[in-house]
């Protein structure tokens, strides 16, 4: 099964439904002609590829099935690199054609590509004359590559072939399932695995799918009343900059639903969303980019049943990501006493794969993901975080999340981010950055605040006020950045 087969499918069964854009939308089968005049385009450049350098928008749907007509790989990459990053990845992508947005054309021709310009890229395929496919991919050919964040080394190129997205596709979606007036609201950007899956889910499922190229509050909330928007996806960091933004008044929208995803919510950001959304059926979505993306889900029933529960156990599920969805396999490897280990994942849709290395599946199939988890009895999956940010102080194991999580509970602190620095006596201390926007708060006060709630080994040593906290695009904090401003800062 492919990319390019489930398109010809939905087109036979909602041929009309506008999927892609703003009202009123470019329908199903319009979306699919223009996939087929990318094909035909990139079969007479002799591409090897499609490279993408820009912002979200039809052209990643568009690519994404171009290059599935054409049996070649879509590439979105992540136009925050420096320019000699950006050099190294194209490199990696010999005899790709690259589309990128007008500003960034300058930067790709001063690195040695030669773009076509997105817009221009658009209209030609507009115009094009209708045709038919001229081949199909096989199911082990690569449908999407993506490169991982490299916000800790050399980014990973992962091959995510049409076996793996169409089993993602077939366990989570309803092919043209979607109501008739359904639209969903995307902003994260193009070169993250859930972007991806969004423009892949959304299309297939018959819903009109909206872009908002760069996230603003005012504008997303805007968006969604002009556009009957009826579902989106925010990452946390968006989610809290919503909810600031309204600032406890309810959202009045048409909006039924919110997946969240990306990077770990904080408990007072999400209860703050529930409150302010009332009406609003929420879901957290917990992924890899090595696992074609979604692989367990938070439901709304799983929210609703948290926040009503009196037992601690169910209450606590608010803070997991959800269970496995079809088709996964989750299990957890050296737990602690806490019953955290690293977690690990099998299924069809789990690529384990990295161009260059290969596959890192084991022999029975699992990969594993570095994310330190647990699964309570009831198959609920909590993320503590990835194993590279754990602090060792004093030979004793701290999740900064635990830490995170107690500070962003006090009134005055928004946000949290926790580290480790070199320590001579305890190897590592922990080293606590907070943001409080609407007062100031001693660190005696907030290390009191934190030993009171949970062991005196997880008090920060150090606790630093700060503007604002380092995060990527997709919500993620980038602690090595903190780590190494707190060390410059001679905490």
């Amino acid at each position: 099964m492919t990319l390019a087969v489930l398109l010809d499918t939905a087109a036979d069964l909602v041929s009309e439904r506008p999927v892609l854009g703003r009202r009123p939308g470019l329908p199903v089968s319009g979306l699919r002609q223009r996939a087929i005049a990318a094909a035909a385009w990139l079969r007479q450049r002799d591409a090897a590829g499609l490279a993408f350098l820009g912002l979200n928008g039809p052209a990643v749907p568009i690519g994404v099935f171009g290059t599935a007509y054409a049996a070649i790989p879509f590439a979105p990459l992540n136009y925050r690199l420096a320019d000699d990053r950006l050099a190294a990845v194209l490199d990696r992508l010999d005899g790709a054609t690259v589309v990128a947005d007008d500003d960034q054309c300058d930067r790709l021709r001063a690195i040695g590509a030669n773009p076509v310009p997105t817009a221009q890229w658009l209209d030609i395929l507009a115009s094009a004359e209708p045709g038919v496919p001229q081949g199909q991919p096989a199911d082990e050919d690569i449908a999407v590559l993506l490169f991982t964040s490299g916000t800790t080394a050399e980014p990973k190129a992962v091959p995510l072939r049409h076996r793996h997205l169409t089993s993602y596709v077939l366990n989570t979606v309803d092919l043209g399932g979607a109501g008739e007036d359904e639209a969903t609201l995307v902003s994260v950007p193009p070169y993250h695995v859930a972007a991806i899956g969004s423009a892949i889910t959304n299309v297939l499922s018959g819903r009109r799918l909206v872009h908002l190229p760069r996230f603003d509050p005012a504008d997303w909330l805007d968006t969604v009343r002009r556009e009957g928007i009826t579902s989106a996806m925010v990452v946390p960091t968006m989610l809290a900059r919503l909810v600031s933004h309204l600032d406890g008044e309810p959202a009045a929208s048409p909006l039924r639903a919110l997946a969240y995803g990306g990077a770990r919510m904080p408990p007072t950001v999400l209860e703050r969303a529930l409150r302010v959304f009332p009406d609003v059926a929420f879901t957290n979505a917990y992924g890899l980019t090595e696992t074609s993306s979604t692989i367990a889900v938070l439901t709304p029933e799983d929210h609703r049943a948290a926040l009503a529960a009196p037992d601690p156990t169910v209450r606590a599920r608010l803070s997991s990501v959800g269970r496995a969805v079809p088709g996964i396999e989750l299990r957890v490897r050296d737990a602690d006493q806490d019953g955290y280990g690293e977690l690990l994942v099998r299924g069809e849709q789990v690529s384990g794969e990295y161009v260059g290395t290969g596959s890192v599946l084991d022999a029975q199939g699992w990969f594993g993901t570095r994310d330190e988890a647990r699964i309570d009895d009831e198959g609920y999956l909590f993320v503590r975080g990835r194993a590279d940010d754990t602090v060792i102080r004093g030979g004793e194991n701290i999740a900064p999340a635990e830490v995170e999580d107690v500070l962003t509970a006090h009134p005055l602190v928004s946000d949290a981010g926790v580290v480790g620095l070199p320590d001579q006596e305890w190897g590592e201390k922990l080293a606590a950055a907070v943001v409080c926007p609407n007062g100031t708060v001693e660190p005696a006060e907030l290390r009191e605040w934190v030993r009171a709630r949970l062991r005196s080994a997880r008090t920060p040593d150090v606790i630093v006020a700060v503007a604002e906290l380092p995060y990527n695009a997709t919500g993620k904090l980038l602690r090595r950045e903190l780590r190494q401003r707190l060390i410059e800062g001679g905490s």
